[in-house]
C-alpha cells in the first residue's frame, strides 16, 4: 500500500470520536437520572429486555481483542488467528445451557453471589473479589492499550494523553450512568460495530469477485503455502490446548459477562439474551476473518507492522486501501466505541466487586445502606479508572487479542472451576471455593509472570523462566483438584443441607 495517513489527524475520525462521545453522554445524563439505587447501578434494576441484553452482551464480548487484535493476528499469523475466532466463540453454548439460568435464579448482582448462596459468606467473596479484579485488570490492558494506539494515531497526540483521555470518558460513564448508561453505550456500539465491520468485509470480498477461496489463494500466492497452515503462534500442541481451554472455558468466567444476566427480569430471558448475543458474536467473528485476510492480501505484513508491531491498526488500514480517509474514520470511531464500551463494562464488574462483596458483604456483613454502597461503588470506579490507565501505560505495544487470552486464562481457572461446582456438587464446601478459586488465580497469574509475555516481551530478557505462554492447561485443572481435594478433606454439613434448596431455586428460580 502507498503511504498510510495514520498518525496524522484525521478529520472523519475526529468528527465521528465527539458525535460519539456526545451522544453517549447524553444517554449517561439520562441513565444518571434513573440511577438512584445499588439494583439500579449494578443491574439496571432488572428491566432489561432479551434483546437488548443480546445485544449487550454482545456489545460487552466484542471487544478491542476481537475487532482490532483478531484481524491484527490473521493479518500476521495466517489461519492461526483463527483460534482466537473459534475460542472466543465456543464458550457460549456453555454458558447458554449451564450458566445463564442458574446464574439469574441464585444471584443478585455479581456471580459471587451463586457461590456463596449456600457457603460462608465472608471468605468466599474475599477469594471471588480477588480473582474478579485480577480478570478485570488483564482484560483492562488489552483494552487501553488498543484505544491508546486508536486515539494516538487519530488525533496526533502522544499514546499517554490518549489513555488518559479514554480513562476519563470511560469514568463518566460508569461514575454517573452505572449499568443503565454502560447497557446502552454496549448497544449503539454493537450495532456500529457489526455495521462497520460487516461493510468492511463485503468490500474485502468485493475485490475478490465475492469468492472468498480467491482471497484465500492470493495471501497464499504473495506468502507461501504456510500462511494457510497452523504453527505460526502456536506451534506446540500443549500450547494449543492450553489457550482452546482458557478460551473456552473464560467465557463463562468473566465477571462483566456474568453480571449481564442479573440485568433481565428472569431466567427465562437471560437464556433467550444468550441466543441473540450468540447469533450475533457467531457472524462477527466470521468477518473478523475476512478482514484479517483481507488487510494481510491488501496492506502487507510490512506495512502493518511498520505502523504497530502488535498487528493492532491491520483493520483501520485496510479500511484506508478500501474507502479512503473518511471510511478510515469511521472505523477508527466504531473501534474506539468498542474500547469505550468494554472498559466501562469491566470497571463496572470490578466496582461491583468491591462494592458488593467485599464492602457490603465482608466488611459490613450484608448490613449496607442504598447511599453508602453507591458511595463505595463510585470511589472504587475512580480507583479503577486510574489502574486502567496506568496498566494501559505500562503494556504498551502488545498484541491486545494475546493479552485478552490471558485474561481468558484467569477466568477460567479461578472463576469457572468454583461457580461450576457451587452449582453442581452437594460436597463442595467453603474451604474448597475459596481454596479453588485463590488457587486459580495465583497459579494462573505466577505462570503468567514468569512466561514470555513478561519475562521476554515486557522485561526483555532473552529467555523466559517457563516457555508456555498461556498457563490454562495446568490452571485449570490445578483448580479443580484444590477445590474437590480440600472439600473432601474437611467436608461442611451445612453446605450439603443447603445444597437442595440451591437446586430448587435453580431451577424454579425464586419462590
Amino acid at each position: 500500500m502507498s503511504e498510510s495517513s495514520l498518525g496524522e489527524p484525521n478529520v472523519a475520525a475526529i468528527v465521528s470520536f465527539i458525535g460519539f462521545v456526545l451522544i453517549t453522554l447524553a444517554v449517561t445524563y439520562w441513565a444518571a437520572r434513573r440511577t438512584r439505587t445499588s439494583a439500579e447501578f449494578f443491574a439496571a434494576g432488572g428491566n432489561v429486555s432479551a434483546a437488548q441484553n443480546g445485544l449487550a452482551l454482545a456489545g460487552d464480548y466484542m471487544s478491542a481483542a476481537s475487532f482490532l487484535g483478531i484481524a491484527g493476528e490473521v493479518a500476521l499469523k495466517g489461519f492461526d488467528g483463527l483460534i482466537y475466532s473459534i475460542g472466543f466463540l465456543v464458550g457460549w453454548p456453555l454458558v447458554t445451557f449451564l450458566i445463564a439460568e442458574p446464574l439469574r435464579n441464585l444471584g443478585t448482582y455479581t456471580f459471587v453471589d451463586v457461590v456463596a448462596f449456600r457457603l460462608r459468606q465472608r471468605p468466599v467473596r474475599i477469594a471471588a473479589a480477588i480473582s474478579t479484579l485480577a480478570v478485570v485488570s488483564f482484560y483492562l490492558i488489552a483494552q487501553m492499550v488498543g484505544a491508546g494506539n486508536l486515539v494516538h494515531l487519530m488525533f496526533g497526540l502522544s499514546y499517554e494523553l490518549a489513555i488518559v483521555i479514554v480513562g476519563a470518558v470511560m469514568l463518566a460513564y460508569v461514575l454517573f450512568g452505572g449499568m443503565i448508561a454502560t447497557t446502552w453505550v454496549q448497544i449503539i456500539k454493537a450495532g456500529l460495530l457489526l455495521l462497520g465491520a460487516t461493510l468492511l468485509a463485503i468490500l474485502v470480498l468485493a475485490k475478490f469477485g465475492f469468492n472468498p477461496l480467491a482471497m484465500f489463494a492470493e495471501a497464499r500466492d504473495q506468502l507461501g503455502a504456510d500462511v494457510m497452515a497452523p504453527g505460526a503462534r502456536v506451534a506446540k500442541p500443549l500450547e494449543a490446548i492450553s489457550l482452546g481451554l482458557a478460551l473456552m472455558l473464560g467465557t463463562a468466567g468473566l465477571p462483566h459477562i456474568l453480571m449481564r444476566f442479573y440485568t433481565v427480569r428472569d431466567a427465562k430471558t437471560a437464556r433467550r439474551s444468550v441466543a441473540y448475543a450468540t447469533s450475533l458474536i457467531g457472524w462477527f467473528y466470521l468477518v473478523t476473518f475476512v478482514l484479517g485476510f483481507g488487510a494481510m492480501v491488501l496492506v502487507g505484513r510490512k506495512a502493518i507492522i511498520a505502523v504497530d508491531k502488535g498487528g493492532n491498526m491491520a483493520a483501520p488500514l485496510l479500511a484506508e486501501v478500501l474507502g479512503g480517509t473518511g471510511f478510515l474514520g469511521f472505523i477508527s470511531a466504531v473501534a474506539f466505541a468498542t474500547i469505550l464500551a468494554v472498559v466501562a463494562g469491566l470497571t463496572l464488574s470490578g466496582a461491583a466487586a468491591i462494592a458488593h462483596d467485599l464492602w457490603g458483604h465482608v466488611l459490613r456483613d450484608g448490613k449496607v445502606e442504598e447511599r453508602q454502597q453507591l458511595k463505595v461503588a463510585r470511589y472504587a470506579t475512580i480507583g479503577l479508572a486510574v489502574v486502567a490507565i496506568g496498566l494501559g501505560l505500562l503494556f504498551k505495544g502488545q498484541n491486545v487479542a494475546f493479552m485478552v487470552g490471558l485474561a481468558f486464562a484467569i477466568a477460567a481457572s479461578a472463576n469457572f472451576p468454583a461457580l461450576l461446582m457451587s452449582m453442581t456438587w452437594s460436597r463442595f464446601t467453603t474451604l474448597g471455593a475459596m481454596s479453588s478459586m485463590l488457587t486459580g488465580t495465583a497459579v494462573s497469574v505466577v505462570l503468567i509472570l514468569l512466561s514470555p509475555t513478561v519475562w521476554v516481551d515486557l522485561f526483555k530478557f532473552k529467555h523466559a523462566i517457563i516457555e508456555l505462554k498461556n498457563p490454562g492447561i495446568f490452571s485449570v485443572p490445578a483448580a479443580f483438584l484444590v477445590g474437590i481435594v480440600v472439600s473432601l478433606v474437611k467436608p461442611e454439613p451445612a453446605s450439603v443441607q443447603g445444597f437442595k434448596a440451591a437446586q430448587h431455586r435453580m431451577h424454579l428460580g425464586p419462590t
